[in-house]
Protein backbone atom coordinates (compact mmCIF):
# COMPACT_ATOMS: atom_id res chain seq x y z
CA UNK A 1 0.00 0.00 0.00
CA UNK A 2 3.15 2.25 1.13
CA UNK A 3 5.13 1.60 -2.34
CA UNK A 4 1.31 1.97 -4.36
CA UNK A 5 0.73 5.49 -2.76
CA UNK A 6 4.66 6.65 -3.83
CA UNK A 7 4.24 5.23 -7.18
CA UNK A 8 1.04 7.36 -8.01
CA UNK A 9 2.07 10.66 -5.98
CA UNK A 10 3.41 13.13 -8.43
CA UNK A 11 5.85 16.04 -7.51
CA UNK A 12 4.24 19.59 -8.68
CA UNK A 13 7.26 20.07 -10.51
CA UNK A 14 6.02 23.37 -12.33
CA UNK A 15 4.83 24.90 -9.22
CA UNK A 16 8.13 24.17 -7.64
CA UNK A 17 10.23 25.78 -10.82
CA UNK A 18 7.96 29.14 -10.48
CA UNK A 19 8.07 29.63 -6.99
CA UNK A 20 11.96 28.71 -6.37
CA UNK A 21 12.47 33.00 -7.03
CA UNK A 22 9.47 34.55 -6.03
CA UNK A 23 10.90 37.44 -6.94
CA UNK A 24 10.72 36.33 -10.80
CA UNK A 25 7.35 35.17 -10.16
CA UNK A 26 6.22 38.59 -8.97
CA UNK A 27 7.91 40.41 -11.56
CA UNK A 28 5.80 37.73 -14.36
CA UNK A 29 2.48 37.80 -12.79
CA UNK A 30 3.03 41.91 -12.92
CA UNK A 31 4.25 41.63 -16.48
CA UNK A 32 0.91 39.59 -17.65
CA UNK A 33 -1.34 41.37 -15.39
CA UNK A 34 -0.12 44.96 -16.83
CA UNK A 35 -0.61 42.95 -20.20
CA UNK A 36 -3.99 41.96 -19.28
CA UNK A 37 -5.10 45.58 -17.85
CA UNK A 38 -3.86 47.40 -21.12
CA UNK A 39 -6.36 44.88 -23.43
CA UNK A 40 -9.09 45.26 -20.79
CA UNK A 41 -8.85 48.92 -21.35
CA UNK A 42 -8.26 49.18 -25.00
CA UNK A 43 -10.84 46.73 -25.85
CA UNK A 44 -13.10 48.85 -23.26
CA UNK A 45 -12.90 52.00 -25.02
CA UNK A 46 -13.19 50.40 -28.28
CA UNK A 47 -16.36 48.83 -27.43
CA UNK A 48 -17.60 51.45 -25.26
CA UNK A 49 -17.20 53.70 -28.50
CA UNK A 50 -19.57 51.26 -30.48
CA UNK A 51 -21.99 51.14 -27.88
CA UNK A 52 -22.43 54.56 -27.34
CA UNK A 53 -22.45 56.12 -30.83
CA UNK A 54 -25.69 53.48 -31.18
CA UNK A 55 -27.17 54.64 -27.86
CA UNK A 56 -30.39 57.06 -29.54
CA UNK A 57 -30.95 54.91 -32.11
CA UNK A 58 -31.47 51.97 -29.90
CA UNK A 59 -33.76 53.85 -28.22
CA UNK A 60 -35.90 55.11 -31.42
CA UNK A 61 -39.19 53.97 -31.75
CA UNK A 62 -39.40 52.93 -34.93
CA UNK A 63 -39.28 49.71 -37.29
CA UNK A 64 -37.45 51.74 -40.19
CA UNK A 65 -34.92 55.09 -40.61
CA UNK A 66 -35.15 56.85 -43.85
CA UNK A 67 -32.16 58.87 -44.39
CA UNK A 68 -30.10 60.24 -47.21
CA UNK A 69 -27.44 58.53 -48.70
CA UNK A 70 -25.12 61.38 -48.51
CA UNK A 71 -25.29 60.88 -44.46
CA UNK A 72 -22.36 59.01 -43.33
CA UNK A 73 -22.96 59.11 -39.17
CA UNK A 74 -24.67 60.74 -36.62
CA UNK A 75 -21.93 63.14 -36.79
CA UNK A 76 -22.59 64.06 -40.10
CA UNK A 77 -26.03 63.63 -41.56
CA UNK A 78 -27.28 65.44 -44.83
CA UNK A 79 -30.96 66.62 -44.88
CA UNK A 80 -33.46 65.26 -47.09
CA UNK A 81 -37.15 66.65 -48.30
CA UNK A 82 -39.66 65.83 -46.21
CA UNK A 83 -42.00 64.52 -48.49
CA UNK A 84 -40.13 61.54 -48.95
CA UNK A 85 -41.16 60.31 -45.52
CA UNK A 86 -44.64 61.06 -46.09
CA UNK A 87 -44.79 58.99 -49.33
CA UNK A 88 -43.95 55.79 -47.54
CA UNK A 89 -47.94 56.39 -46.48
CA UNK A 90 -48.84 54.97 -49.28
CA UNK A 91 -47.60 51.47 -48.85
CA UNK A 92 -50.34 49.90 -46.54
CA UNK A 93 -47.42 48.00 -44.26
CA UNK A 94 -46.58 51.75 -42.84
CA UNK A 95 -48.76 52.50 -39.57
CA UNK A 96 -46.98 56.13 -39.03
CA UNK A 97 -44.09 58.20 -39.50
CA UNK A 98 -42.20 60.55 -37.47
CA UNK A 99 -39.85 63.52 -38.84
CA UNK A 100 -36.93 64.36 -36.91
CA UNK A 101 -34.56 66.66 -37.18
CA UNK A 102 -30.98 66.55 -36.10
CA UNK A 103 -27.55 68.63 -35.76
CA UNK A 104 -25.31 69.99 -33.22
CA UNK A 105 -25.44 73.49 -31.43
CA UNK A 106 -23.98 75.35 -28.72
CA UNK A 107 -25.44 74.83 -25.32
CA UNK A 108 -24.64 77.67 -22.47
CA UNK A 109 -23.83 76.55 -18.78
CA UNK A 110 -26.10 78.38 -16.82
CA UNK A 111 -23.77 78.04 -14.24
CA UNK A 112 -20.33 79.14 -15.58
CA UNK A 113 -21.98 80.59 -19.28
CA UNK A 114 -19.31 78.65 -20.96
CA UNK A 115 -20.68 76.82 -24.28
CA UNK A 116 -20.28 73.85 -25.12
CA UNK A 117 -21.23 71.96 -28.54
CA UNK A 118 -24.80 69.66 -27.85
CA UNK A 119 -26.58 67.11 -30.08
CA UNK A 120 -30.47 68.25 -30.38
CA UNK A 121 -32.95 66.41 -31.54
CA UNK A 122 -36.19 68.46 -32.97
CA UNK A 123 -39.79 66.18 -33.64
CA UNK A 124 -43.23 66.69 -33.01
CA UNK A 125 -44.52 66.23 -29.78
CA UNK A 126 -47.50 64.52 -30.90
CA UNK A 127 -45.34 62.00 -32.57
CA UNK A 128 -43.20 58.94 -31.33
CA UNK A 129 -39.96 59.08 -30.95
CA UNK A 130 -38.56 57.31 -28.11
CA UNK A 131 -38.84 53.91 -26.39
CA UNK A 132 -38.63 55.22 -22.75
CA UNK A 133 -41.44 54.92 -20.59
CA UNK A 134 -42.97 57.67 -19.75
CA UNK A 135 -41.48 59.75 -22.57
CA UNK A 136 -44.72 61.00 -24.21
CA UNK A 137 -46.38 62.56 -21.18
CA UNK A 138 -42.81 64.85 -20.80
CA UNK A 139 -42.83 65.81 -24.90
CA UNK A 140 -46.21 67.12 -24.34
CA UNK A 141 -44.63 69.77 -22.20
CA UNK A 142 -42.45 70.69 -25.24
CA UNK A 143 -45.24 72.22 -27.21
CA UNK A 144 -45.06 75.27 -26.34
CA UNK A 145 -42.07 77.07 -27.94
CA UNK A 146 -38.55 77.57 -26.92
CA UNK A 147 -38.91 74.38 -24.28
CA UNK A 148 -36.30 71.68 -23.97
CA UNK A 149 -35.33 68.10 -22.50
CA UNK A 150 -32.18 67.89 -21.33
CA UNK A 151 -30.77 64.38 -21.07
CA UNK A 152 -29.72 63.62 -17.22
CA UNK A 153 -26.55 61.74 -18.51
CA UNK A 154 -24.71 64.26 -20.33
CA UNK A 155 -21.30 65.50 -19.37
CA UNK A 156 -20.76 68.03 -16.08
CA UNK A 157 -19.46 70.63 -18.42
CA UNK A 158 -22.99 71.62 -19.18
CA UNK A 159 -23.93 72.69 -15.69
CA UNK A 160 -25.84 71.23 -12.81
CA UNK A 161 -28.98 70.74 -14.79
CA UNK A 162 -30.18 68.06 -13.32
CA UNK A 163 -29.82 68.85 -9.16
CA UNK A 164 -31.54 72.62 -10.48
CA UNK A 165 -34.21 70.35 -11.99
CA UNK A 166 -35.19 68.42 -9.03
CA UNK A 167 -35.04 71.14 -6.71
CA UNK A 168 -37.52 72.99 -8.84
CA UNK A 169 -35.33 75.97 -9.67
CA UNK A 170 -35.60 76.89 -12.98
CA UNK A 171 -33.26 76.02 -15.50
CA UNK A 172 -32.80 78.25 -18.16
CA UNK A 173 -30.45 79.05 -20.22
CA UNK A 174 -29.28 79.77 -24.40
CA UNK A 175 -29.01 77.33 -27.07
CA UNK A 176 -27.49 78.70 -30.34
CA UNK A 177 -27.58 82.48 -28.64
CA UNK A 178 -31.49 82.00 -27.80
CA UNK A 179 -33.37 81.44 -24.70
CA UNK A 180 -34.64 78.14 -23.81
CA UNK A 181 -36.28 76.88 -20.62
CA UNK A 182 -35.58 72.70 -19.25
CA UNK A 183 -39.05 71.20 -18.89
CA UNK A 184 -37.87 67.47 -18.37
CA UNK A 185 -35.05 65.31 -17.90
CA UNK A 186 -34.35 61.88 -20.36
CA UNK A 187 -32.05 59.18 -20.36
CA UNK A 188 -29.76 58.68 -23.51
CA UNK A 189 -26.00 59.55 -22.60
CA UNK A 190 -23.20 60.68 -24.23
CA UNK A 191 -21.22 59.44 -26.62
CA UNK A 192 -17.64 59.82 -28.61
CA UNK A 193 -19.50 62.07 -30.91
CA UNK A 194 -21.66 63.99 -28.38
CA UNK A 195 -21.15 65.13 -24.96
CA UNK A 196 -24.18 66.06 -24.17
CA UNK A 197 -28.36 65.73 -26.04
CA UNK A 198 -31.25 67.51 -25.73
CA UNK A 199 -34.77 67.20 -27.55
CA UNK A 200 -36.90 69.67 -28.39
CA UNK A 201 -40.01 70.17 -30.94
CA UNK A 202 -39.29 70.65 -34.53
CA UNK A 203 -40.77 74.16 -33.97
CA UNK A 204 -38.15 74.86 -31.59
CA UNK A 205 -35.36 73.64 -33.64
CA UNK A 206 -35.91 75.45 -36.69
CA UNK A 207 -35.94 78.77 -34.04
CA UNK A 208 -32.56 77.39 -32.91
CA UNK A 209 -31.10 76.49 -36.65
CA UNK A 210 -32.78 78.62 -38.83
CA UNK A 211 -30.11 77.63 -41.25
CA UNK A 212 -32.12 74.23 -41.76
CA UNK A 213 -34.50 74.21 -44.32
CA UNK A 214 -37.98 73.96 -43.20
CA UNK A 215 -39.36 71.28 -45.36
CA UNK A 216 -35.71 69.26 -44.96
CA UNK A 217 -35.40 66.45 -42.17
CA UNK A 218 -32.41 64.25 -41.58
CA UNK A 219 -33.97 61.11 -40.47
CA UNK A 220 -37.29 59.58 -40.89
CA UNK A 221 -38.72 57.24 -38.92
CA UNK A 222 -41.46 54.77 -39.66
CA UNK A 223 -43.28 52.65 -37.94
CA UNK A 224 -45.09 49.38 -39.64
CA UNK A 225 -48.61 47.63 -38.94
CA UNK A 226 -48.27 44.28 -36.76
CA UNK A 227 -47.12 41.48 -38.43
CA UNK A 228 -45.41 43.82 -40.81
CA UNK A 229 -41.49 42.30 -42.11
CA UNK A 230 -39.29 45.26 -42.00
CA UNK A 231 -36.56 43.75 -44.17
CA UNK A 232 -39.19 43.26 -46.68
CA UNK A 233 -40.84 46.57 -46.58
CA UNK A 234 -37.19 48.31 -46.75
CA UNK A 235 -37.00 46.63 -50.05
CA UNK A 236 -39.88 48.07 -51.39
CA UNK A 237 -39.23 51.43 -50.74
CA UNK A 238 -35.94 51.39 -51.53
CA UNK A 239 -36.89 50.69 -55.13
CA UNK A 240 -40.20 52.66 -55.14
CA UNK A 241 -38.69 56.12 -53.38
CA UNK A 242 -36.19 58.31 -55.56
CA UNK A 243 -32.80 57.63 -54.59
CA UNK A 244 -32.26 60.75 -52.66
CA UNK A 245 -32.82 58.90 -49.78
CA UNK A 246 -32.15 55.12 -47.97
CA UNK A 247 -34.31 53.18 -46.34
CA UNK A 248 -33.17 51.22 -43.28
CA UNK A 249 -34.25 48.83 -40.91
CA UNK A 250 -33.59 49.68 -36.88
CA UNK A 251 -30.54 47.19 -37.09
CA UNK A 252 -29.11 48.30 -40.25
CA UNK A 253 -29.20 51.51 -38.87
CA UNK A 254 -27.06 50.59 -35.83
CA UNK A 255 -24.77 48.98 -37.79
CA UNK A 256 -24.24 51.83 -40.16
CA UNK A 257 -23.19 53.78 -37.16
CA UNK A 258 -21.03 51.19 -35.78
CA UNK A 259 -19.40 50.78 -39.55
CA UNK A 260 -18.39 54.17 -39.78
CA UNK A 261 -16.54 54.11 -35.97
CA UNK A 262 -15.53 50.85 -37.19
CA UNK A 263 -13.98 51.51 -40.78
CA UNK A 264 -14.35 55.39 -41.35
CA UNK A 265 -12.23 56.56 -38.64
CA UNK A 266 -9.12 55.58 -36.89
CA UNK A 267 -10.13 55.49 -34.01
CA UNK A 268 -11.32 51.28 -33.31
CA UNK A 269 -8.10 50.82 -35.38
CA UNK A 270 -6.08 52.69 -32.21
CA UNK A 271 -7.49 50.82 -29.69
CA UNK A 272 -7.19 47.41 -31.37
CA UNK A 273 -3.64 48.34 -32.14
CA UNK A 274 -3.25 49.22 -28.48
CA UNK A 275 -4.35 45.53 -27.11
CA UNK A 276 -2.07 44.28 -29.79
CA UNK A 277 1.10 46.29 -28.52
CA UNK A 278 -0.29 44.91 -24.65
CA UNK A 279 -0.59 41.10 -26.02
CA UNK A 280 3.33 41.61 -27.67
CA UNK A 281 4.34 42.84 -24.61
CA UNK A 282 2.97 40.22 -22.44
CA UNK A 283 4.67 37.92 -25.21
CA UNK A 284 7.79 39.45 -24.10
CA UNK A 285 7.33 39.12 -20.56
CA UNK A 286 6.80 35.36 -20.31
CA UNK A 287 8.97 34.26 -22.69
CA UNK A 288 11.81 35.94 -20.91
CA UNK A 289 10.98 34.86 -17.95
CA UNK A 290 10.15 31.00 -18.74
CA UNK A 291 13.34 31.36 -21.33
CA UNK A 292 15.57 32.16 -18.18
CA UNK A 293 14.22 29.36 -16.08
CA UNK A 294 14.13 26.56 -18.79
CA UNK A 295 17.89 27.72 -18.77
CA UNK A 296 18.67 28.13 -15.14
CA UNK A 297 17.39 24.61 -14.51
CA UNK A 298 19.14 23.21 -18.18
CA UNK A 299 21.60 20.69 -16.20
CA UNK A 300 18.73 19.32 -14.27
CA UNK A 301 16.58 18.60 -16.76
CA UNK A 302 19.37 17.08 -18.79
CA UNK A 303 19.87 14.77 -15.77
CA UNK A 304 16.22 13.85 -15.93
CA UNK A 305 16.57 12.92 -19.64
CA UNK A 306 19.42 10.98 -18.79
CA UNK A 307 17.70 8.93 -16.18
CA UNK A 308 15.42 8.37 -18.72
CA UNK A 309 12.48 10.83 -18.39
CA UNK A 310 10.70 11.95 -21.74
CA UNK A 311 11.09 14.88 -23.68
CA UNK A 312 7.38 15.29 -23.61
CA UNK A 313 7.26 15.13 -20.34
CA UNK A 314 9.65 17.82 -19.26
CA UNK A 315 7.76 19.72 -22.45
CA UNK A 316 4.41 19.47 -20.46
CA UNK A 317 6.31 21.06 -17.40
CA UNK A 318 7.08 24.15 -19.36
CA UNK A 319 3.34 24.07 -20.09
CA UNK A 320 2.21 24.10 -17.60
CA UNK A 321 4.00 26.95 -16.10
CA UNK A 322 2.80 28.77 -18.92
CA UNK A 323 -0.84 27.90 -17.30
CA UNK A 324 0.00 28.99 -14.10
CA UNK A 325 1.35 32.30 -15.22
CA UNK A 326 -1.95 32.79 -17.27
CA UNK A 327 -3.56 31.94 -14.23
CA UNK A 328 -2.16 34.12 -11.47
CA UNK A 329 -1.49 37.02 -14.25
CA UNK A 330 -5.52 37.10 -15.30
CA UNK A 331 -7.01 37.11 -11.95
CA UNK A 332 -5.05 40.78 -11.05
CA UNK A 333 -6.34 41.94 -14.38
CA UNK A 334 -9.60 41.12 -14.19
CA UNK A 335 -10.02 43.19 -10.87
CA UNK A 336 -8.08 45.82 -11.66
CA UNK A 337 -10.26 46.30 -14.60
CA UNK A 338 -13.06 45.75 -13.00
CA UNK A 339 -12.14 49.02 -11.14
CA UNK A 340 -10.76 50.72 -13.53
CA UNK A 341 -14.01 50.47 -15.29
CA UNK A 342 -15.53 51.46 -13.04
CA UNK A 343 -13.64 55.06 -12.56
CA UNK A 344 -13.89 55.45 -16.05
CA UNK A 345 -17.54 55.05 -16.39
CA UNK A 346 -18.27 57.48 -13.42
CA UNK A 347 -15.85 60.22 -14.84
CA UNK A 348 -17.07 59.79 -18.55
CA UNK A 349 -20.35 58.68 -18.31
CA UNK A 350 -19.33 56.03 -20.57
CA UNK A 351 -20.77 52.65 -20.57
CA UNK A 352 -17.84 50.27 -20.64
CA UNK A 353 -18.81 47.20 -18.84
CA UNK A 354 -16.76 44.13 -17.95
CA UNK A 355 -19.17 41.71 -20.20
CA UNK A 356 -18.78 37.95 -20.62
CA UNK A 357 -17.30 38.16 -24.14
CA UNK A 358 -14.91 40.21 -23.33
CA UNK A 359 -13.41 38.39 -20.22
CA UNK A 360 -13.36 34.73 -21.81
CA UNK A 361 -11.87 37.08 -25.08
CA UNK A 362 -9.18 38.62 -22.74
CA UNK A 363 -8.10 35.33 -20.92
CA UNK A 364 -8.31 33.12 -24.01
CA UNK A 365 -5.34 35.95 -24.71
CA UNK A 366 -3.45 35.46 -22.09
CA UNK A 367 -3.71 32.14 -22.25
CA UNK A 368 -2.13 32.34 -25.72
CA UNK A 369 0.67 34.67 -25.29
CA UNK A 370 1.63 32.51 -21.92
CA UNK A 371 1.55 28.87 -23.69
CA UNK A 372 2.36 30.58 -26.92
CA UNK A 373 5.69 31.81 -25.29
CA UNK A 374 6.35 28.40 -23.30
CA UNK A 375 6.38 26.77 -26.91
CA UNK A 376 9.05 28.94 -27.84
CA UNK A 377 10.98 28.10 -24.94
CA UNK A 378 10.59 24.70 -24.97
CA UNK A 379 13.14 24.83 -28.10
CA UNK A 380 16.17 25.34 -25.62
CA UNK A 381 15.16 22.32 -24.12
CA UNK A 382 14.44 19.97 -27.46
CA UNK A 383 18.55 21.24 -28.01
CA UNK A 384 19.60 20.33 -24.91
CA UNK A 385 21.64 17.69 -25.18
CA UNK A 386 22.97 16.30 -21.92
CA UNK A 387 26.22 15.63 -23.27
CA UNK A 388 27.38 18.53 -23.76
CA UNK A 389 25.68 20.21 -20.53
CA UNK A 390 27.58 18.00 -18.41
Amino acid sequence: MKFSFFKFRKIPLAWLLLTRQPLRLIVAIAGISFAGILMFMQLGFRDGLFDTSVTIHKLLDTDLVLISPRSKSSISMSGFPRRRLIQTLALDDVEKTTPVNLNYLLWRNPETLKTRSILALGFNPSDSLLLNEGFAEKANRLKNPGRVLFDKLSRPEFGPIEDWFISDKKVETEVAGKRVIVEGLVELGPSFGADGNLITSRETFLRLFPANPKGSIEIGLIKLKANSDPIYVSKVLNKSLPNDVRVLTKNQFIEFEKNYWRNSTAIGFIFSLGALMGFVVGCVVVYQILYSDVNDHLPEYATLLAMGYRLKSLLFVVAREGFLLALFGYLPAYFSGQLLYSVVRNSTKLPIVMDANKTILIFALILIMCMGSAGIAMRKLVDADPAEIF
